[in-house]
């Protein structure tokens, strides 16, 4: 597989392509978005935060973004 190859994810019910060669965090900041201010739910589990960086993302995987914004 190529540097350049995508793969398809559902992402929060939409499927989305994306490259292939993205780990969870990378997937994250390119959505930009701030990994700490995000909770993913990968294929229906809670991934723990400090795992974002060595999980891959999988070509058919289930991705849930939830991102927390400041008000007031």
């Amino acid at each position: 597989m190529s540097d350049n190859a995508t793969i398809h994810v559902h992402l929060n019910g939409k499927e989305r392509e994306v490259a292939s060669a993205h780990t969870v965090h990378s997937l994250i900041e390119s959505l930009e978005l701030h990994p700490s201010l995000v909770v993913v739910e990968l294929n229906r589990e809670i991934l723990p935060r400090e795992a974002y960086g060595d999980v891959p993302v999988r070509e058919g995987d289930t991705i849930e973004l939830v991102h927390f914004v400041g008000g007031g």
